[in-house]
């Protein structure tokens, strides 16, 4: 069982920033691959992100490709989502999830791969 924890989330101005944080609590981290997902009221669990388990490769929606990055470290089990030049829509409940690595397979893009999640953080964008 692992156990995903994010922080970060708050209330920031139209073209403000924030970093998202989610602390693992496995010593296998390196075995997962890392998403990120937000959910906004009213509306499915959209993908955001995801990073490989090294964090060789990123992958992003074309929503905030440009703007957002992540990054993992390892070392101190975490993984990073740095939100740039955010917009309202940009609102929603963010989350981080863990796929387990399965041979060349890149990060899922889809929700219901992901093995496990966080509890959420908000993230409100005020115009």
């Amino acid at each position: 069982q692992v156990q995903l924890a994010e922080s970060g989330g708050g209330l920031v101005q139209a073209g403000g920033s924030l970093r998202l944080s989610c602390a693992a609590s496995t010593r296998a981290f390196s075995m997962y691959h890392m998403g990120w997902f937000r959910q906004a009221p009213g509306k499915e669990r959209e993908f955001v992100g995801a990073i490989t388990w090294g964090g060789g490769s990123t992958y992003y929606a074309d929503s905030v490709k440009g703007r957002f990055t992540i990054s993992r470290d390892n070392a101190k089990i975490a993984v990073y989502l740095q939100m740039n030049s955010l917009k309202p829509e940009d609102t929603a409940v963010y989350y981080c999830a863990a796929d387990r690595v399965a041979g060349s397979r890149p990060p899922p893009t889809v929700p219901y791969e992901y093995d496990y999640w966080g509890q959420g953080t908000q993230v409100t964008v005020s115009s």
